[in-house]
């Protein structure tokens, strides 16, 4: 067997795993930034979306991207069972399971706008629902050879396929669910419901980042010239700069070097990279990371104004920023790197690609929004709601959901010994 073709798989096998494990800085992101009373539900639904998603995509969602079908959308391949294991590339069963992690973590960024407020019942339903109807019909028009594609879209690793898709829903589920209890007052004016570990949070923005490697760097799909080293690098440098740039600017603005933004401008740096990753220089690196940190923080603000109730700041993250990095590609995509679309504007391309890249932003970003909504708002007529009830929110979804606590020591009433 050919050692290339066996370094190959390898490598993305290992890219796999390390996308698989950014759930668990989801977690930890997640609870952190929420309260502590529904820290167990957050860490298992993301566990179960995890199953349900693996399910669905081998059913259903790899055909619908991948098979043979038309512009709009794939048809075939659906219960995915290729056991070939030689040949150029990589073997079937190898891309299928990179793909399945990916469609995993839009489905995870989606239900952001769930936090704190909706139904188990809810999470199921719509993990299902979006991973036939939502996402891979982006998938399809950017990466499965659709329309997108045959207009030269440039989407590297999914700032558009993967961030921008799920923040579109996660709106949709935000708007519908309407905001916590207590997040804003008859004024108007918002008050802090502050996450219950900021530790966690930092702990999960750092698995997350280690694991945006096998995101970034693996979508190189080889090892034959190493330039999955060079993905890696333009990865990093954004990250950092997106954290200088968000602490800089709320500290700027505030007084105040808040940790919760700086952690945020450091996954905004990520999500920002991921489009232009293996198109750009690494000074474009940096300035599209810094660029993405600075965003990051007046957005989190617009949507706190518009009385968007956003607790892991999903919207501005992957939304927001997914945008900018989806067009950053417009302006900074080099001659020598854009082996798909053409060069950005800043390298004498024009507009030609810019304006490709404003229509895949727009056309993904509104069909990710419209559906979600369609289908939330049916599921929330056919199901009685999708919000718990007041005393449930109080209560914590840990308890109300799931009849225990994620914190049990810290949350149960310590028990009264009876007897002589």
């Amino acid at each position: 067997m050919d050692a290339l073709f066996l370094m190959n798989n390898l490598w993305i096998v290992v890219c796999t795993v390390l996308v698989l494990l950014m759930q668990g800085g989801f977690i930890l992101l997640e609870a952190g930034s929420t309260r502590m009373k529904n820290a167990g539900h957050i860490a298992g639904k993301t566990v179960f979306t995890v199953g349900i998603v693996s399910i669905v995509f081998w059913a259903f969602g790899y055909g619908l991207i991948y098979g043979e079908g038309n512009a709009l959308i794939g048809f075939g391949n659906f219960f995915y069972g290729d056991a070939t294991t030689m040949g150029e590339g990589l073997a079937g069963s190898v891309d299928f399971f990179f793909q399945l992690a990916f469609a995993a973590i839009a489905m995870t960024i989606a239900f952001g706008g769930f936090a704190e407020r909706a139904k188990l019942t809810a999470y199921v339903v719509f993990a299902l629902l979006f991973s036939v109807l939502i996402y891979p019909v982006i998938a399809h028009w950017i990466w499965g050879g659709g329309w997108l594609a045959e207009h030269g879209k440039q989407d590297f690793a999914g700032s558009t396929v993967v961030h921008l898709t799920g923040a579109m829903a996660a709106l949709a589920a935000t708007i519908i669910l309407k905001p916590r209890i207590g997040k804003y007052n008859k004024d108007g004016s918002s008050n802090e419901i502050a996450g219950h570990n900021q530790v966690f949070t930092a702990l999960g923005v750092l698995v997350l980042w280690v694991g945006w490697f096998g995101f970034n760097a693996g979508s190189t799909f080889g090892v034959a010239d190493a330039f999955f080293g060079y993905v890696a690098l333009n990865t990093q440098l954004a990250a950092g700069a997106g954290a200088i740039g968000a602490m800089l600017i709320v500290w700027a603005v505030t007084g105040k070097a808040d940790v919760p933004t700086t952690l945020n401008g450091a996954l905004a740096g990520l999500v920002a990279i991921t489009a232009s990753c293996a198109f750009v220089e690494p000074w474009a690196a940096v300035v599209i990371g810094l660029i993405g940190g600075i965003i990051v923080f007046f957005s989190m603000r617009f949507f706190d104004r518009k009385r968007i109730d956003d607790p892991i700041f999903a919207l501005s993250v992957h939304g927001t920023v997914g945008v900018w990095g989806t067009l950053s590609n417009g302006l900074f995509a080099t001659p020598e790197l854009a082996t798909v679309g053409r060069p950005g504007l800043f390298y004498g391309g024009g507009l030609e690609q810019l304006g490709v890249q404003v229509l895949g932003v727009v056309s993904c970003g509104l069909y990710a929004f419209i559906v979600s909504y369609i289908l939330l708002k049916v599921m929330e007529k056919v199901m009685g709601g999708l919000r718990v009830t007041e005393e449930e929110e109080i209560i914590g979804l840990d308890l109300s959901e799931h009849g225990g606590y994620g914190y049990p020591e810290a949350l149960s009433r310590p028990e009264t010994k009876t007897g002589s």
